[in-house]
């Protein structure tokens, strides 16, 4: 005979939470922190690199890369654009992300264009009208 009912939960009320646990834990340390706090920072002063990454992972952010802004020429057609972000980057006037960023956001303004013209054009077709006479105004 199998040990679990198909289809029924070994523990219908589920994992309890660990908040409970976290209080509790919060309350017992709670009247330490300073102390802790005031030893960590010795520690970390006396050289504990671990001590020192802890307590600044914790209080300074980390610092993200940055870019200058960077100008191009864009192209006459969509094609031609992704052409010039590509020869930026290879001529070293972009980095590598900032050309891949433009690229996506060339291949992200390439669907708005696609979908904006499949919208004209299935209008026009309920209209009775071909596309090319829905294009001229």
């Amino acid at each position: 005979m199998a040990k679990f009912q198909k289809g029924q939960s070994g523990n219908p009320a589920g994992r309890p939470r660990g908040i409970a646990t976290q209080a509790k834990l919060r309350t017992a340390i709670e009247k330490d922190v300073p102390a802790i706090l005031e030893a960590m920072v010795a520690a970390a002063k006396a050289g504990d690199t671990t001590a020192a990454k802890l307590l600044l992972d914790r209080t300074l952010p980390a610092l993200k890369p940055t870019t200058d802004p960077v100008t191009f020429t864009p192209g006459a057609t969509l094609a031609d654009t992704g052409h010039a972000i590509m020869q930026a980057v290879a001529q070293g006037q972009m980095t590598t992300e900032q050309g891949t960023a433009l690229i996506s956001a060339l291949a992200g303004l390439a669907r708005v264009i696609e979908v904006d013209e499949l919208t004209r054009r299935i209008e026009a077709l309920e209209q009775g009208r071909t596309p090319q006479e829905a294009a001229t105004p």
